[in-house]
C-alpha cells in the first residue's frame, strides 16, 4: 500500500505503470515492470526497495544517515540545493560570479543611475540599490566578518573595474571566485530579483488598509433601561 500520492507517482514513473483510479483489471499497456522488489531494513525501519534497469527508469533514492536530526537536516538541505542547482543548469547553463559580486555590481549601477535623477525618485532608487547589498552583507556576517568593511572593499574593487570580485569568506578580501570555479546560477539570481521587485511593487500599490472589526454584532447596552 502506498498512501502518498508523491510516492505513487514515483513508483509509476520507475516501473512504467499507470495509476488506475477505478477498481478494475488493468490493461496490458498499463502494467509496469520491476527487476526486483524486496523489503530491506534501513536505519531500523522496513523499506520497500525497488531495483530497476537503468534503461527502463531514471528514478533514484538517496539514503542519508547521521547522528542527529540537525545534522541530517543540514545534509538534506545541501543535497536538495545541489540537485536543484543541477536541474536549473540543465535548463539554463548561464552562470554569474558568486560571493555577492552580481549584487554589488547591480547596486553600484543602480546607485549611479539614481544620482542622475531629480526629485523624490532618486531616494527610492538609492534605497533599492542599498537593498541589493543584503546578499554580500549576509555572506560577510555569516562568515564572522565586519560587513561594513567588506562592503567598502567590494565597492572599491568594483569601482576599479573588477566586476567579478566577491566576498572571500576565508580572508574577507575581494576575490574573483570564478577563477576558482565558484559560480552562481543565473536563473536563481534573475528570479530572486524579479520576485523581490514584484513583492515591493505590490506593497507600494496598497494605498488603503481596511481594518477588520470583531464579529458578533453590536455590543449589548450597559445598565438597565426601558425596552419600549
Amino acid at each position: 500500500r502506498i498512501p502518498s500520492k508523491f510516492d505513487m507517482r514515483r513508483f509509476c514513473r520507475a516501473t512504467g505503470s499507470v495509476a488506475i483510479v477505478k477498481l478494475q483489471a488493468p490493461q496490458p499497456d498499463e502494467l509496469g515492470y520491476a527487476k526486483q522488489i524486496e523489503v530491506r531494513e534501513v536505519g531500523g525501519a522496513n523499506c520497500v526497495v525497488l531495483q530497476q534497469d537503468a534503461s527502463l527508469g531514471s528514478v533514484a533514492t538517496i539514503v542519508l544517515r547521521g547522528s542527529t536530526e540537525g545534522f541530517l537536516d543540514d545534509v538534506e538541505r545541501a543535497v536538495d540545493d545541489g540537485i536543484n542547482a543541477y536541474k536549473a543548469l540543465c535548463r539554463d547553463a548561464r552562470c554569474v560570479p558568486a560571493g555577492g559580486a552580481s549584487e554589488i555590481e547591480m547596486a553600484s549601477q543602480v546607485a549611479d543611475f539614481g544620482k542622475k535623477q531629480t526629485g523624490l525618485d532618486q531616494y527610492a532608487i538609492a534605497r533599492f540599490a542599498e537593498a541589493l547589498e543584503v546578499v554580500p552583507r549576509t555572506i560577510a556576517e555569516n562568515s564572522g566578518l565586519q560587513a561594513s568593511e567588506v562592503l567598502a572593499r567590494l565597492h572599491a574593487a568594483h569601482a576599479q573595474g573588477q566586476v567579478n570580485t566577491g566576498v572571500d569568506i576565508e580572508t574577507g578580501a575581494p576575490k574573483d571566485l570564478a577563477a576558482d570555479g565558484i559560480m552562481d546560477v543565473y536563473a536563481a539570481k534573475w528570479w530572486a530579483v524579479r520576485l523581490a521587485t514584484d513583492a515591493v511593487v505590490t506593497v507600494l500599490k496598497v494605498d488603503q488598509i481596511i481594518m477588520a472589526k470583531q464579529a458578533g454584532g453590536p455590543k449589548p447596552r450597559q445598565g438597565d433601561g426601558d425596552d419600549d
